[in-house]
């Protein structure tokens, strides 16, 4: 009975001894922390949680001073079905051959979960190798994949465009990062068109993978004006070409307020984008502060065909608030300077009446109408004085097909008188050469001319002050009508082109061709007819000192650059003047009975240096001294002359 309680007393004490040896090893119980390094086999994810900067928690199965110090003998996945590995290993730090470091690990972890195609279901566990290293095993389960993408709400911008953003995650598991990255695209592809005010607004995902996204892309409501007191407001909103309806477009508005800036009618034009109660409908609001538009001028100066002159005049840029221009000036000079002596010492006198309408039944036509009076000494006929008296009208319509090309129509009635101005001198020179006196008669013609002239005018300049780059180019044809006298009916056909090419950060060198014929008409009155030689077409000569004729060719060469240091002030009288060096050439055709008498010699080659002073609204002042180096003929200056000129006239 003894022995029995004895061999009871032993049995109790095994069974509580073997637990607790089992406990110490862990795996007693079945190993529920999985703790141990472990054999081959194949791991289960195991549920962790990120908090919300997405650090990752993710589980890490390691045993303490058993893995650590290890080398990693290789890296496995599992759970990467679209995913390559590669892609997964550029974001780790740890490779194969590194030691095994459970913080890094962890970062490793992260890093894979912030590539954004993997769940937080995610878990690393090092697998003991026979050899001592360890084949370090990542758990991973991919995001749902995408399989489609909708579109909504756009018009301005294709969806195939937009597709074109989002097409690179289709079949790739979703990715709210690569996801965010597109809809940020897809707003800059809409900022940098000019639609500042499109947004994504909602994004969300079918069941089926399909990802649905809807944009607003900002629709204008109504468009107010604010400021204007005179200025009717038709004629700002018929320089508005944005309208309510139209989704808003920053670049479209931005030429609406240069063209209502153009107008000159206002001091400051700017725009408020103001949101509705629909969040896809704004208000626009243009605000205008408006300017003194009416002006009196008084003013001088010298120009080779005018003389030193004076000149007053009274305008108004916004007649009657309708944004239309009307002027009446005069000028008074001493006469063509620098003149030779074929040109009648005489004053210049000079009145026109001009109305401008920038609206003539739409926004790409314009009418421009004047009535004149100019009283001279002819440079044209020799010693002769010359009336003109007339109206005319140009309607210019810029084309819809390029911006650059504008066609215009001018319809004109003028009367020229053309008198003798010193007979006895006349007289002498005709015998000189034995021209028959009667002559002189037809040098005299004039008359009462209708006229009809259609041009095309071409302009890509980058300024119509201080010209870089670009071209300018023109074509008239000018079909006189002898209305007294049909017999002096005459045709003319004129063309030009202008090549500006930058040099350097300020300069420029510009390449001129002009030419212009006869192309009808034998009794075309010689004060009718072309002319070489002055500021406007041959410098280094006088007026019409190369000649008159039928018709002329001429080119011109000219570098353009900023006196040094002047040009870094911030006056703008001194950033628009250009030091110019040049070369001139041309030659005239059928010659007419002045250019024998006068022994002009018809072609000519000139150089010489100048300044050019760009003023906006009237173009170059310029200065120039030319030397010719061709024969300037008896009445010329191999030494030269200098020349004035206001603004470009071309023929």
């Amino acid at each position: 009975m003894r022995n029995k309680k004895y061999i009871s007393l032993i049995a109790l004490l095994l069974v509580m001894t073997c637990p607790l040896q089992c406990a110490a090893r862990g795996n007693f119980w079945g190993g529920a922390n999985d703790t141990d390094v472990h054999d081959l086999q194949t791991p289960t994810a195991t549920q962790t949680s990120f908090d919300e900067t997405h650090t990752t928690s993710a589980s890490v199965s390691t045993t303490a001073n058993t893995s650590e110090k290890r080398k990693i003998k290789n890296i496995e996945f599992v759970g990467n079905n679209v995913i390559d590995k590669s892609l997964i290993l550029q974001q780790m730090k740890l490779q194969a051959g590194d030691t095994y470091n459970r913080e890094l690990v962890q970062r490793d972890l992260k890093a894979i979960y912030e590539m954004g195609y993997f769940t937080e279901n995610m878990r690393a566990i090092p697998v003991n190798n026979s050899d001592g290293s360890i084949t370090l095993k990542i758990v991973v389960t991919e995001n749902a994949p995408v399989t489609d993408f909708t579109i909504e709400g756009n018009t301005v911008i294709s969806t195939d465009e937009i597709l074109s953003y989002l097409l690179p995650m289709k079949g790739k598991p979703q990715n709210i990062s690569e996801l965010n990255n597109a809809i940020a695209k897809i707003q800059d592809c809409y900022s940098s068109k000019g639609y500042i005010l499109a947004r994504i607004d909602s994004v969300s995902d079918d069941p089926d993978g399909t990802v649905n996204i809807d944009i607003k892309e900002g629709t204008i409501n109504r468009i107010l004006i604010s400021g204007n007191e005179k200025t009717k407001d038709y004629v700002i909103e018929r320089n508005v070409l944005t309208e309510p309806g139209q989704v808003y477009n920053e670049n479209l508005l931005k030429e609406d307020l240069v063209r209502l800036y153009a107008t000159q009618a206002f001091k400051d034009v700017t725009r408020e984008i103001e949101p509705t109660d629909d969040p896809d409908k704004y208000d626009i609001t243009i605000n205008i502060e408006e300017q003194r538009t009416a002006s009196i001028s008084v003013g001088g100066g010298i120009d080779s065909v005018t003389g030193v002159f004076g000149s007053v005049g009274i305008a108004d840029n916004n007649f009657m608030g309708r944004n239309e221009r009307i002027s009446l000036n005069g000028i008074a000079g001493t006469g063509v300077i620098l003149n030779d002596s074929s040109i009648k010492r005489r004053m210049n006198l000079q009145a026109e009446l001009s109305y401008f309408k920038p609206y003539f039944y739409n926004a790409d036509t314009s009418l421009m109408s004047k009535i004149f009076y100019r009283d001279f000494g002819s440079y044209q006929v020799p010693l002769a004085i010359e009336r003109r008296i007339g109206a005319e009208a140009t309607v210019a319509h810029r084309m819809k097909f390029n911006k650059h090309v504008t066609g215009t129509f001018s319809l004109g009635l003028e009367n020229i008188d053309v008198s003798e101005g010193d007979a006895g001198k006349i007289a002498s020179l005709y015998s000189r050469y034995n021209i028959p006196i009667s002559e002189r008669a037809r040098q005299l013609d004039g008359g009462l001319f209708l006229s009809l002239s259609p041009a095309l005018l071409y302009d890509t300049r980058d300024s119509a002050t201080v010209t870089r780059k670009g071209t300018m180019a023109s074509l008239r044809f000018d079909e006189e009508f002898g209305v007294l006298d049909f017999d002096k009916t005459h045709g003319k056909l004129t063309g030009m082109v202008k090549q500006y090419v930058p040099i350097g950060k300020k300069s420029s060198l510009s390449f001129t061709a002009k030419g212009g014929g006869k192309i009808h008409g034998d009794n075309m009155p010689e004060v009718m007819a072309y002319r070489l030689g002055g500021p406007y077409t041959i410098r280094g000569f006088k007026m019409s000192g190369v000649g008159t004729g039928d018709a002329f060719i001429m080119g011109s060469a000219e570098f353009a650059t900023p006196i040094p240091f002047l040009d870094r002030t911030r006056i703008n009288f001194l950033n628009n003047l250009r030091f110019t060096v040049w070369a001139d050439a041309g030659k005239i055709f059928n010659p007419s009975i002045t250019d024998k008498i006068y022994d002009r010699p018809l072609y000519a080659v000139s150089a010489g240096v100048g300044l050019k002073l760009y003023v906006p609204g009237m173009g170059p002042l310029s200065i120039d001294y030319g030397i010719p180096l061709t024969n300037p003929g008896s009445n010329g200056n191999k030494n030269g002359y200098f020349t004035f000129g206001v603004g470009d006239i071309m023929y």
